[in-house]
């Protein structure tokens, strides 16, 4: 078919679901809670279409700025042209979950803190930067 311009055009793997994950939508999906500003992935869960988010917006990231019975209102970045806009769209939690993007640098804080509380009772100065992985030397037989 050429030029088509559906709504759900090109979206035969991407709405799919996983090999055995087909039939009813866990349990744990509901029961997740969401608040404002929280950072969560858009990934649309093709056996609901219900609030299903377009196909533009499959694979990002936002913030929660809204929250209602079965949606939340997502702040996400999408760029049109040569800008980048804020969109707020509203998607229905079965299409969402938390990212963990955050996690690494959350733990590395908690890390650094730590650090800095033990240098300040020794009375000593800490490096607190991240370092470069230094090279690997391969050897050759």
């Amino acid at each position: 078919m050429t030029n088509t311009k559906g709504k759900r055009r090109g979206t035969r793997y991407m709405f799919s679901r996983p090999f055995r994950k087909h039939g009813v939508v866990p349990l744990a999906t509901y029961m997740r809670i969401y608040k404002k500003g929280d950072i969560v992935d858009i990934k649309g869960m093709g056996t609901v279409q219900k609030g299903m988010p377009h196909k533009c917006y499959h694979g990002k990231t936002g913030r929660v700025y809204n929250v209602t019975q079965h949606a939340v209102g997502i702040v996400v970045n999408k760029q049109v042209k040569g800008k980048i806009l804020a969109k707020r769209i509203n998607v229905r939690i079965e299409h969402i979950k938390h990212s963990k993007s955050r996690d690494s640098f959350l733990k590395r804080v908690k890390e650094n803190d730590q650090k800095k509380k033990e240098a300040k009772e020794k009375g000593t100065w800490v490096q607190l930067k991240r370092q470069p992985a230094p090279p690997i030397f391969f050897f050759f037989f």
